[in-house]
């Protein structure tokens, strides 16, 4: 998948006279399918629904800022109203024209439009059933994605299944979250797991895209999510009969280097082709922002260095003594030097910033010049997600191994710290382990609203200050333009 997500505007034309280099190309807004019926149509369609994973309005900024908003992290960056509508979701003052809000509800639809028009026209090309069924499954997979990353941040939304079309309802209702996780996430996920190939039936060209064994390890986290933890345990084995492994380093999950990308650990990943002649903000930029928001400000430890994301000192002192993923995570004064530099806590606010996901200015010179991916789902989630539906069955003691397997990787060796736990116990430690192996990967906000109903989200958020987190911000407003102009459309409670 190099350059799977290399996205250009094309005219179909083009598409009938390559197939070899379909991996550049993909479809513009209204594709016109029904003219084009052969398998590199197929796939341009497919490349497509992937492209709005990359934007800025998903996981090119807003997904990774939901640390922010939990409470691992400061927005930094260069003061002022400089990500004031991030700070503003972080201290919960946040109103339904908060320009982050916006973008959170709007980045998927792109992306929800481009499957259902694969959905709409693939079953009924005339094309190999393999490649059929694989840009099916692969829709289904994207579809079912960004329909959970909506109902996660906003409960109930509206639900479109169909290509967008003239007769189209233009002012359509929102339906209820657990309909569309009934309907739409899991069916999805379920049909994208017998269609799709598993990752070593790609080739090299197409590594990177969904596999069987991302269908599997989505499905789990959905599963885990709705609190069905024997079908979410289900699942994980499934993942674990697959042979994903831990890769041996902490390291080896992220970096721009072509080593760090789609590993033995990596289910799914948000790809980067690293060199474009778009702008910065421009939705078909193919390079990763990563590096270049969460570099210490004005360093020139890489490309650019925004200052964005900088850790707590109450997130640092959750380490445990030993723990290798401090200095694999995070930038201290004292730590190890990066690439030749010597961080000093004056760098920051909060005398801390980001290191895990940083690409030295010698391997990306500029912000348009790094391939770095966005891991999505990797294997030590996977496991941790079997420890905890293990543990909320019962089975706290089998819990013990793969939350152990996690933290052997992490130096932490002494099985004991996780033996002899009682169910109550067990959990808070397989939470405190999801916060920091899982740092600023974008799952900490969703695995606070998901405990206890949210209430851990609330006790946890009040502890650390943020007096103004009520209940009603566990879910995120409908932005006011859209209410505005579609009079069928409600808001959360309490906004």
């Amino acid at each position: 998948m190099k350059r799977i997500l290399y996205i250009i505007t094309i005219f179909f034309a083009a598409l009938a006279t390559s197939c070899s280099g379909y991996l550049d190309k993909s479809p513009y807004e209204d594709p016109g399918a029904e003219t084009i019926n052969d398998e590199a149509s197929a796939i341009a369609l497919t490349n497509a629904a992937y492209q709005p994973l990359q934007r800025p309005k998903l996981y090119n900024m807003r997904i990774w800022t939901l640390d922010i908003i939990a409470g691992n992290s400061e927005v930094g960056a260069g003061g002022g109203s400089d990500g004031i509508e991030t700070i503003q979701l972080a201290n919960f003052t946040a109103d339904a024209d908060n320009f982050a809000t916006i973008d959170f509800w709007r980045g998927p639809n792109p992306g929800i439009l481009y499957c259902n028009t694969v959905l709409a026209n693939v079953p009924t090309m005339n094309i190999s059933d393999d490649i059929k069924n694989r840009c099916i499954g692969e829709a289904k997979f994207l579809r079912a994605h960004y329909y959970f990353l909506l109902v996660q941040l906003y409960g109930d939304v509206p639900l479109t299944l169909t290509p967008a079309s003239s007769s189209d309802d233009l002012y359509p209702r929102r339906v209820g979250k657990d309909t569309i996780y009934n309907e739409v996430i899991i069916p999805d996920l379920k049909e994208a797991i017998k269609l799709l190939p598993t990752r070593e039936e790609y080739d090299a060209e197409d590594k990177g895209r969904a596999s069987k064994g991302a269908a599997y390890g989505m499905l789990a986290k959905v599963y885990l999510t709705r609190c069905e933890y024997d079908s979410c345990l289900t699942m994980c084995n499934k993942v674990a009969d697959l042979g994903y492994t831990l890769n041996p380093d902490y390291s080896d999950c992220f970096g721009g280097e072509d080593k760090n990308k789609n590993t033995a650990e990596s289910l799914f990943e948000v790809q980067y082709y690293g060199t474009t002649d778009a702008g910065f903000w421009d939705d078909e930029n193919q390079s990763s922002w990563l590096s270049t928001f969460m570099g210490p400000r004005n360093s020139g430890f890489v490309a650019g260095g925004y200052g964005w994301n900088q850790p707590t000192q109450e997130f640092v002192d959750q380490y445990e003594d030993g723990d290798v993923r401090k200095d694999k995570t995070i930038l201290y004064e004292g730590c190890p030097s990066f690439d030749g530099h010597q961080y000093k806590g004056s760098m920051s606010g909060t005398g801390y910033n980001v290191r895990k996901f940083l690409v030295p200015a010698s391997i990306s010179a500029d912000y348009n010049t790094c391939a770095e991916d966005f891991v999505i789902l990797r294997y030590a989630d996977v496991l941790l997600m079997k420890a905890e539906a293990l543990n909320e069955l019962g089975r706290t003691t089998e819990a013990e191994d793969p939350l152990y397997e996690v933290r052997k990787r992490a130096g932490l060796t002494n099985k004991s710290d996780v033996e002899g736990l009682t169910q109550e116990e067990m959990k808070e430690k397989i939470i405190h382990e999801r916060r920091i192996e899982l740092a600023f990967e974008g799952h900490r906000w969703f695995d606070m609203i998901r405990i206890n109903n949210g209430q851990y989200a609330l006790d946890f958020l009040h502890s650390i200050g943020k007096i103004n987190a009520t209940r009603k911000h566990l879910l995120f407003p409908i932005p006011q333009k859209d209410i505005d102009s579609n009079p069928n459309l409600t808001q959360n409670t309490g906004y």
